[in-house]
C-alpha cells in the first residue's frame, strides 16, 4: 500500500496547499489528520476564541474533504506520537507537513523527523504554505535575516511566487484509520460574543467580497477606525484557511495603490516571520535590549486592570480594548495605540499586554504579536524606539468625528464629534452626569517618566 500522512498545523485549508498534493501525488492514498496538541493547552496557548474558530475551520475541513472521498483524522495528544502511530497504523511511508517559524515548531520538526527516521519513514516539510515567501529565501550580505522592513520589503517583492494549485479533485484515505470527534464551539466557555465565524469557505468568501469592494480604497481607508476599511482576514491567515501566496497572487492582478498597500501588509507578515525564524528568543526576549526598568506589577496591578477592562479614561483607547473582547478582534491602528499607552504611557512591560493579546485575539500567533509589540515597544525592529503614540491626538486623526468610540464606549454616545475624545474637559456638571472614568495617567507625566526611563531629556 503506498500511503501518506498529511500533518495539518496551520495550514487548514484544501486550495493551494502543497502538502495535501505532493502527498497525493502518484495516486497514493492520504491520511489528512490534524493533532489537537496538549502542548498549547500546557503554555497557555489554548484561548477560548481561537479554539473556537478552530472548530469551525476543522469540521469546514473535514467537510470539504468528505466531498471529495475523504476524512479528516483527528487525535489529541503529544504531536509526535500521535503522527508515528498514525504512520504505523496506515504503514505510511512519509509524512508531508508545513514548515513553521516558532522555536517550539522547529522543535517539534526536529522530533518527528527523528521518530519517523527511526521508523524508516520520511518527512517532507514544505516552505511557502504559511508565508508567501519562505523565511530565509532573502537575507541582507551581513546578517541571517532583515531588521528593517524597508530593505526587505525591497527583496521580497522581487521573488517569484510559486503558482497556486488547485483543491484536490479526490482525496482517498486508508481503511482502519480511527479518528476521536470533531471539536465544537459549543461549551466552550469565555468567547467572544461576537467572535467571526471560521473556515475555508467563509475565509474564500471573505476574500473575494474585500478584492470586489474594499481593497481599492485600502492605502486611504486602512486607519480608518469607524469605517472598519480593513481586509479582516488575519484570522484565516492564522489558521490557514487562506493562502497567502494566493492572497499576494490575486490582490496583483486587482492592482492599484489600495492593492499594493494590502500586499505590503502581508509582506510585514512575512518579514516578522523571518525575524522570528533567526531569532526565536524574540518571543520572549527583548529583540534590541533598552535596558528597560518596566514598572513593577504590584506598583502598576491597577492600571494594567483599567486598560485590561477598558476604563483608562482615554475613549479611543476603552473602546479598542472593549472591542478587543466583545470580537476577540481589534482593528491594526487601535493595536498601535493600545499597545503604546500600556507599553510607553503606562510603561509597563510589553510582555504583559502581549500576553493579554494572545489570551483573546482570534488571530494571535507569536510572530506577528511578539514582534508588534516589540516594534511599539521600542524593543524590537523599530528604527524609531522612542516613538510615542499620542492617543487624543491620534483618535482625532483616525476617528475625527467620534464614531468609533461611540460605538464602543456607550457612556459618552451622547457626546457630539469629536469633544467625545476629552470628556476630561467637559464642565463639572456635563462630567457629573457621564458615568464614565477620569484618565487613570496625565499623558505629559507618562512622556516625561518614559524619557526619564529611556535616559532622554
Amino acid at each position: 500500500m503506498n500511503v501518506s500522512v498529511v500533518l495539518f498545523t496551520s495550514d487548514l485549508r484544501l486550495h493551494d496547499h502543497p502538502p495535501l498534493r505532493a502527498a497525493g501525488d502518484g495516486g497514493r492514498q492520504v491520511v489528512p489528520l490534524f493533532v489537537r496538541d496538549r502542548a498549547v493547552d500546557r503554555a497557555g496557548f489554548a484561548a477560548a476564541n481561537r479554539l473556537a474558530f478552530l472548530a469551525d475551520c476543522l469540521r469546514e475541513l473535514d467537510a470539504g474533504l468528505r466531498e471529495r472521498g475523504g476524512r479528516l483524522v483527528v487525535r489529541c495528544g503529544d504531536v509526535v506520537d500521535q503522527v508515528c502511530k498514525v504512520a504505523a497504523e496506515g504503514d505510511a511511508e512519509e509524512v508531508h507537513l508545513a514548515a513553521d517559524v516558532s522555536g517550539y515548531a522547529r522543535r517539534r520538526e526536529e522530533r518527528l523527523r527523528l521518530a519517523l527516521e527511526a521508523e524508516g519513514r520520511r518527512l517532507h516539510v514544505h516552505d511557502t504554505v504559511n508565508t508567501a515567501v519562505a523565511p530565509g529565501a532573502v537575507t541582507p550580505a551581513s546578517s541571517d535575516h532583515f531588521a528593517v522592513f524597508t530593505p526587505y520589503f525591497r527583496r521580497w517583492s522581487g521573488q517569484h511566487l510559486r503558482d497556486t494549485l488547485a483543491a484536490p479533485r479526490a482525496v482517498r484515505v486508508p481503511d482502519g484509520i480511527g479518528s476521536e470527534e470533531l471539536p465544537a464551539r459549543g461549551g466552550l466557555a469565555g468567547v467572544s460574543q461576537g467572535l467571526a465565524r471560521g473556515g475555508e469557505r467563509e475565509g474564500r468568501k471573505r476574500l473575494s467580497a474585500w478584492l470586489r469592494g474594499g481593497v481599492a480604497a485600502y492605502e486611504d481607508r486602512h486607519d480608518d477606525l469607524a469605517g472598519d476599511a480593513t481586509s479582516r482576514l488575519s484570522p484565516h491567515l492564522h489558521f490557514g484557511t487562506l493562502s497567502p501566496v494566493e492572497l499576494v497572487h490575486r490582490a496583483r492582478r486587482t492592482g492599484g495603490p489600495g492593492a499594493e498597500a494590502f500586499v505590503r501588509q502581508l509582506a510585514w507578515r512575512d518579514f516578522h516571520r523571518q525575524v522570528l525564524a533567526a531569532r526565536p528568543g524574540a518571543a520572549t526576549a527583548d529583540y534590541r535590549t533598552r535596558h528597560d526598568r518596566w514598572r513593577s506589577e504590584r506598583a502598576a496591578r491597577e492600571d494594567v486592570a483599567a486598560w485590561k477592562e477598558g476604563r483608562t479614561g482615554y475613549p479611543v483607547i476603552d473602546a479598542a480594548m472593549r472591542q478587543l473582547r466583545h470580537e476577540g478582534w481589534m482593528h491594526n491602528r487601535a493595536r498601535l495605540l493600545t499597545a503604546s499607552f500600556l507599553a510607553k504611557t503606562l510603561y509597563v512591560d510589553w510582555r504583559v499586554g502581549a500576553r493579554h493579546f494572545l489570551d483573546l485575539l482570534v488571530d494571535g500567533d507569536v510572530a506577528n504579536n511578539q514582534l508588534n509589540w516589540q516594534w511599539v515597544a521600542g524593543t524590537g525592529t523599530d528604527t524609531r524606539p522612542n516613538r510615542v503614540l499620542n492617543p487624543t491626538a491620534q483618535a482625532r486623526r483616525h476617528d475625527p468625528d467620534g464614531a468609533y468610540v461611540r460605538r464602543w464606549v456607550p457612556e459618552l454616545a451622547g457626546l457630539d464629534g469629536p469633544s467625545v475624545h476629552e470628556p476630561w474637559k467637559l464642565g463639572s456638571l456635563d462630567r457629573a452626569a457621564i458615568d464614565y472614568p477620569d484618565p487613570i495617567i496625565d499623558l505629559a507625566d507618562g512622556l516625561d517618566r518614559f524619557k526619564r526611563a529611556r535616559g532622554r531629556d
